[in-house]
């Protein structure tokens, strides 16, 4: 979609500017002297007449408009219109709205922008980013007339998303992440218009919204506006609900929330509904692991169909680039489950650093600390500052075919793709002995079968 990553309000607009061109009218040709041109005009013929003034085109009264204005945006503003009033139908017109737009923002008129930004959207209905410009602009006006424009225009663009076709997607844009991003902004343009039918104060078409938005992408935005809906009308268990799945979803990359805020909504319901705090605690736990299972289920799960660790594409961590595993069916792989949120694993990353030095010149042997947080915006800035020593990748389903609960969790994989060694946590004091020996093991072992009682288990 031409559009996938729009964000409300922090639009990147590019407006119209033209180079301020002072056209200077030339009256005439300038008389060359010359020994002809001194002498009177012999008989028979005429006295040259000077040539009539040349009226200037459009296109350079527009440039004389915009260059008289200098950077004064007032003088601007006029000259342009003062322009568009003698030519209402000047062919680049376009061109001059979005500089009245940008100009008008400038000088903090909304009404002004909003006028010329809808005139754009009235030619060019399919440009998306001026037309989520217009309903912004049209909020701030907050009269019921501008406010119904804009759930006009936010209708158009949700009509515009759901139409897209996957057939569009760009060869970059896997099927799964362009039907992901066509959730987000089916999801973020319902929670758009829900906010503009609040400040009309339709409260059952903001709640349809809102609704329809936290089904197709289940998040804290819009749980929290359900729960000011439900609050509204004194509907304290319901309010108590949303409240508290806005609380559990609101951490890392949110949007617009307050994790801070919403505790104290939920606080505020709650004791209105129990009249004490008695039992929030246990209660929001709860919610939290609710919370926490939907969203491992709405999302798509990676390498689905993988069977053996050769079978898996990762993505390297932060950027996301694919990192495909084939190339490691005959190695000796040693992998390093952690989470940004994990101690442990924090403390554990030098020392699986120091064993990977060991083995470094080994082309049989490869190391990944490949993270498992639900919350993949937590790792570029944790990556940033920690800068480990160690390819990191995202586990991408890894952690699933070898059922790893906990972190960190440390496995090396023998050639085969069976696990040769496994460790649960570990012992600060002999964790690089252990797993160097490991890793030595799995290189020299040439046959998938491993005895019972083989200390690398």
């Amino acid at each position: 979609m031409s559009f996938s990553t729009f964000k409300v309000g922090a639009l990147a607009l590019t407006f119209f500017y033209a180079t301020p061109m002072l056209v200077c009218g030339q009256v005439g040709a300038p008389i060359e002297k010359s020994q002809s041109n001194s002498q009177p005009p012999s008989k028979g013929t005429a006295a040259k007449q000077p040539a009539p003034a040349k009226e200037p085109t459009p296109e350079e009264e527009l440039q004389l408009a915009i260059g008289s204005a200098g950077s004064d945006r007032v003088t601007l503003v006029r000259n342009l219109e003062a322009f568009l009033k003698k030519y209402p139908e000047a062919p680049n017109r376009v061109q001059i709205y979005r500089a009245l737009v940008e100009a008008s923002l400038q000088l903090r008129d909304n009404a002004r922008a909003a006028d010329y930004a809808e005139r754009i959207v009235a030619l060019n209905p399919n440009d998306i980013s001026i037309t989520l410009l217009t309903i912004q602009l049209l909020e701030r006006q907050s009269n019921e007339a501008s406010l119904r424009r804009a759930i006009t225009y936010a209708t158009r663009v949700l009509d515009y998303v759901n139409a897209t076709a996957s057939s569009e997607r760009s060869l970059r844009v896997s099927e799964e992440q362009w039907n992901l991003e066509k959730k987000t902004d089916q999801a973020s343009t319902l929670l758009l218009r829900g906010d503009i039918y609040m400040k009309l104060k339709d409260f059952t078409a903001a709640q349809q919204d809102f609704q329809a938005s936290y089904q197709l992408l289940p998040g804290a935005g819009a749980a929290e506006r359900l729960g000011e809906i439900a609050e509204l009308r004194k509907d304290w268990n319901t309010a108590i609900t949303e409240y508290a799945r806005a609380f559990a979803f609101a951490e890392g990359k949110s949007g617009n929330v307050s994790r801070k805020e919403i505790r104290q909504k939920l606080g505020n319901v709650w004791r209105m509904a129990h009249r004490s705090d008695d039992g929030l605690g246990e209660y929001l736990l709860r919610t939290y692991d609710q919370v926490s299972q939907l969203s491992g289920t709405t999302k798509p799960k990676k390498n689905a169909q993988a069977r053996e660790i050769s079978e898996f594409t990762v993505r390297k961590a932060p950027e996301g680039t694919a990192f495909p595993l084939r190339d490691t069916k005959g190695k000796v792989l040693v992998l390093n489950f952690w989470a940004t949120w994990c101690g442990p694993c924090h403390a554990l990353e030098p020392q699986f650093a120091r064993v990977a030095m060991e083995f470094q010149g080994s082309s049989d042997v490869l190391f990944l600390a490949a993270n498992c947080d639900e919350d993949e915006t937590l790792v570029a800035p944790y990556l940033e500052e920690d800068k480990p020593r160690t390819a990191v990748v995202f586990a991408d389903g890894i952690d699933r075919l070898f059922a790893v609960k906990s972190f960190p969790t440390i496995l090396v994989i023998d050639r085969d793709g069976t696990i040769a060694y496994r460790s649960d946590g570990f012992s600060p004091e002999t964790f690089e002995q252990d797993l160097a020996a490991a890793v030595r093991r799995a290189l020299v072992r040439t046959d998938a079968t491993v005895p019972a009682n083989d200390p690398a288990r």
